[in-house]
């Protein structure tokens, strides 16, 4: 199909017209653009009503964007929306519910302290005269939760629920609206396979009803079972769109990744290895991930690759002692670690990236020369008080050698640009001259230039002899930087390679399904 409409090349005007007008929801020459990112570029394609569309694409494709613009969360630069006819332009989530669009986020998102039923009716509490009407909340949060099979208590806080029962309040909040068209962004990431089960009967349901759904997934299954046809999009733009059993799963992939992905030649790849520095067997976490075994070497990068919500972010926060609920056995240069205490992971030598900077990885508040210095006070301390030139002389040492840009070491962190700040957190790591390095989406957010820096820098510090383990959703980052890439699926590793086999449709086969038996590289 024709990348710019999605209609067959050499539709007559008059034809091409007719079959625009008989469309639900389309998109036209939407365009959208963050710091240093086009996330959309000209995307244009159609949608029929009552049908279930399925968007594809790799990690970064735009998917998310696409639909976060058709539900308000944010407004496109370029192009236009048509629903039934009409044009749209939904300014935030309030319009464009009025509209009749709802969206199902990837990224869980309600108020915690308040419980399900507040939840369910923020904007629109029920009322009796000036009163909140309790029960008639009450009243109202059970029949959602009914419609969509949901047994979830409506007077328990948000805060108290698993992952999935989020999950699903977030699906009985769109459903609930009363959507004609509803926007599901990874929608099984965070369930169970009874939860989805429930969840795919609920959608056939409401194609029952003539509901139009929108379905982000990187899950070739559920695709195939669930979706009727598929649109592409790769680098933001639109790539094809077909119809679900026209298409077989191999083309999918071709189609998602499009290009040689560019394979530099890491230095460290052709040094020696030396002893073992991290060894993880059994390692498991209940409803995370499981079975969890792999090994890290001196002077090796170590890529873990693998789809949204498949495990890889909790494997690493399980691994540096963030998760109390994990059990298993991970050994730091032979030494067995007690799992769930960070500050023992800490004196083995071990330092975390976290994936959120902002959140987890700095202290927005401190300068940059706090923030460098944060994890080695100790070092610089003396009768409880640092000394003040030792510390700016290490954090001055570290930020010249990662080349962060900032006025001077007293700056703000707050105020530096993404690549900056996550350079800043990579120097702490630095000034704590770790021997293992684990790095959870190193390059998220940043510009081209310092993407290129970050790369450099993880490939000197293998080179020295750190071993590092890397999570990125970003193929060509995993294969360009890794000597050895493992990859995980639905909380388990499905596929190992090593160079020269790391091959992004292998890998990619491994994300999806396609091959999930294959344990080794082949």
């Amino acid at each position: 199909m024709s990348r710019d409409s999605g209609l067959q090349p050499g539709v007559s005007k008059g034809r091409r017209e007719e079959e625009e007008a008989m469309a639900f929801l389309r998109f036209e020459g939407i365009g959208k653009s963050f710091p240093g990112v086009k996330a959309l570029d000209d995307v244009t394609f159609e949608v029929r009503e009552g049908s279930c569309h399925a968007l594809m694409g790799e990690n970064g494709a735009g998917k998310s964007t696409l639909g976060k613009i058709l539900a308000g969360v944010y407004t496109a630069e370029r192009g236009r929306i048509t629903l039934a006819g009409k044009e749209i332009s939904p300014r935030n989530p309030l319009e464009a519910r009025m509209l009749g669009i709802a969206m199902v986020h990837q990224e869980l998102a309600f108020c915690p302290n308040l419980t399900v039923a507040e939840n369910l009716s923020l904007g629109d509490m029920p009322t009796r005269g000036i009163w909140l009407d309790r029960e008639g909340l009450r009243d109202r949060a059970r029949a959602v939760l009914a419609e969509i099979g949901a047994e979830i208590d409506v007077d328990a806080r948000v805060e108290t629920l698993s992952t999935g029962q989020e999950q699903m309040l977030q699906i009985a909040a769109a459903v609930g609206t009363g959507a004609k068209v509803i926007v599901m962004d990874e929608p099984t990431s965070s369930l169970s396979g009874l939860e989805s089960e429930h969840l795919f009967r609920l959608m056939g349901r409401l194609q029952q009803r003539r509901i139009t759904l929108l379905y982000v997934s990187h899950r070739m299954e559920e695709i195939h079972r669930l979706c009727d046809t598929i649109t592409v999009l790769r680098d933001g733009r639109h790539v094809m769109t077909h119809e679900a059993g026209a298409v077989k799963r191999d083309e999918l992939i071709r189609q998602m990744i499009g290009r040689d992905v560019e394979v530099h030649d890491a230095g460290h790849v052709g040094g020696a290895l030396g002893e073992v520095v991290l060894e993880v067997k059994g390692l498991r976490s209940p409803g995370r991930f499981r079975d969890m075994s792999l090994t890290v070497r001196r002077g090796e990068v170590v890529g873990m690759a693998g789809l949204v919500g498949a495990g890889r972010s909790e494997v690493a926060q399980a691994i540096f002692g963030l998760d109390p609920e994990a059990t298993g056995e991970v050994r730091v240069n032979g030494r067995r670690l007690k799992l769930g205490h960070p500050r023992l992971s800490l004196a083995e030598g071990m330092g975390y990236v976290p994936e959120d900077r902002k959140r987890q990885g700095l202290v927005l508040t401190m300068n940059c020369r706090e923030n460098t210095t944060l994890a080695v006070l100790n070092r610089l301390a003396k009768a409880g008080f640092v000394n003040g030139q030792n510390e700016a002389a290490m954090a001055g040492r570290h930020l010249r050698q990662l080349r962060v840009r900032t006025p001077d070491m007293e700056a703000g962190v707050a105020g530096l640009s993404g690549g900056n700040q996550q350079k800043i957190a990579l120097a702490k790591w630095l000034a704590m001259e770790c021997g293992l390095l684990i790095v959870d989406e190193p390059t998220r957010g940043v510009d081209v230039g310092a993407k290129a820096e970050i790369h450099r820098m993880l490939d000197e510090l293998a080179s020295r002899g750190m071993a590092i383990l890397l999570i990125s959703s970003e193929l060509p980052e995993v294969i360009g930087l890794s000597r050895r890439v493992v990859v995980m699926r639905q909380g388990r590793i499905v596929g190992e390679a090593e160079r020269p086999e790391i091959q992004p449709e292998k890998l990619l086969r491994w994300m999806a399904g396609v091959e999930e038996s294959a344990l080794s590289a082949s």
